[in-house]
């Protein structure tokens, strides 16, 4: 590990002055809120788990579906909305630009929208959109393109504030399918897992300025993002990097602790996030690798059990409920398994063979079930079986892109569309 305490040879781009930087700072009070009070600041929610506070969702849907509030044209792209009181964020692309775009919530109107070239290409002839969900942290949103230029931006105005090229600054691939670690924030630091050259596989930059505090291990980047545990007086950043489990130091990157957990088969991805119950946590993956538990304990980690038959998360990361795991057990392209585990066994409890792939959230003792074929599933979060409550034709097409649930609102994107439909009406 490296600690870089003059990082002056990083190229990076800071645009305020201080003074500038003050006023930048005061008016981001105003446009920030508590995001614990129903926002839906970064990727899979404010703690990055899928769970939602929300307590008046509806139990029943019309035979319509819950009522859209808005649909709004947007570009190609596989992150997810960010919502911070009035304000919605996504990045998306249209032709040959990036374009953030921010909406009013309650009425889908374009409050600004910044467009940044890219020539970024998928390899493989998927999206070229930006894959990275923005992160909403006191008043300003902070994104990685597909390319890896992360950016911090106002969110009153999309005004710039700093930038940072990863590849230029730091050596960083775009990987099989470009850059797409959401950004992680702690203790004013922004983490990442870039798989930079020299030391530089995760990265934390002062929030801000973009300035390097430190940079940590050579992992190569996976398509997962960390997440924060605080573990008894232990407070830490976890990675599912493309080697395995990291779990280190926010504050000065320290490695604590790591556990390989990746596929013999080089054409393969880590992409579903860490999950952490208690002092356990959670991996998984597809590619005949599959899924294990370990726990934290003493500054050691120890494996609990670890199957490949029972929940081996592709890309979508499954949900915590009550004692038990929820989500998609297979590969995306080959219709994988709707499946509820004991996550202290690793037993499995129910299976839903055969159905679309998607993503999960769980509110209210329900979960929210997005599939690619464009459909609303809303299941009983439950043990004893497979309960399908209700479902609803969202798109026409749909995509892997987590949705947001805000106050109540939920927030779905396809390839072509954003969707805000009111999830408290009740069913006729």
């Amino acid at each position: 590990m490296n600690h870089l305490n003059n990082p002056s040879s990083v190229n990076y781009r800071i645009v305020p002055t201080l003074i500038s930087f003050l006023v930048l700072l005061l008016r981001s009070w105003i446009v920030d809120v508590n995001t614990t009070a129903g926002d839906w600041p970064q990727l899979l929610g404010p703690s990055r788990n899928g769970q939602s506070a929300e307590t008046n969702l509806a139990t029943s849907w019309s035979q319509d579906g819950p009522p859209v509030l808005w649909k709004r044209k947007i570009g190609q792209g596989f992150a997810s909305p960010s919502v911070v009181s009035n304000r919605l964020v996504l990045p998306h692309r249209i032709g040959q630009e990036e374009i953030i775009e921010c909406w009013d919530v309650a009425s889908g109107q374009t409050l600004w929208k910044i467009s940044q070239p890219t020539s970024y290409k998928d390899d493989f002839g998927s999206d070229d959109g930006p894959r990275a969900t923005p992160t909403i942290s006191g008043g300003r949103v902070f994104l990685m393109s597909a390319e890896g230029l992360v950016t911090a931006r106002e969110l009153s105005s999309g005004s710039l504030v700093w930038s940072v090229d990863t590849k230029t600054a730091f050596g960083a691939s775009k990987g099989y399918f470009g850059m797409a670690c959401s950004p992680l924030i702690t203790q004013g630091r922004l983490l990442l897992n870039i798989g930079g050259r020299d030391g530089a596989g995760i990265v934390a930059l002062d929030e801000a300025t973009g300035k390097l505090l430190w940079q940590s291990t050579n992992d190569e980047a996976s398509y997962s993002s960390p997440v924060l545990a605080q573990i008894g007086q232990d407070s830490i950043a976890a990675f599912f990097t493309r080697s395995g489990l990291v779990l280190l130091q926010p504050g000065d990157g320290k490695v604590l602790a790591t556990h390989p957990w990746r596929s013999r088969t080089a054409a393969s991805v880590n992409a579903a996030l860490p999950i952490v119950v208690g002092n356990h946590i959670f991996l998984s993956t597809s590619y005949d690798t599959g899924a294990i538990l370990l726990s934290w304990s003493e500054g050691r980690l120890q494996k609990i059990w670890s199957k490949d038959e029972v929940l081996s998360n592709h890309y979508a990361t499954s949900v915590y409920h009550k004692g038990y795991l929820y989500g998609f057990d297979g590969r995306q392209e080959q219709r994988p398994t709707l499946t509820c585990v004991e996550l202290a066994t690793g037993k499995s409890m129910w299976r839903e063979e055969s159905i679309p792939s998607g993503t999960i959230l769980v509110s209210g003792g329900q979960l929210l079930v997005t599939l690619e074929t464009g459909e609303l599933w809303l299941v009983q979060a439950t043990a004893e079986k497979f309960n399908r409550l209700a479902r609803s034709q969202l798109f026409g097409n749909g995509l892997r892109a987590y949705p947001a649930l805000a106050r109540g609102k939920f927030f779905a994107r396809s390839k072509s569309e954003l969707v805000a439909i009111d999830l408290t009406a009740k069913g006729e």
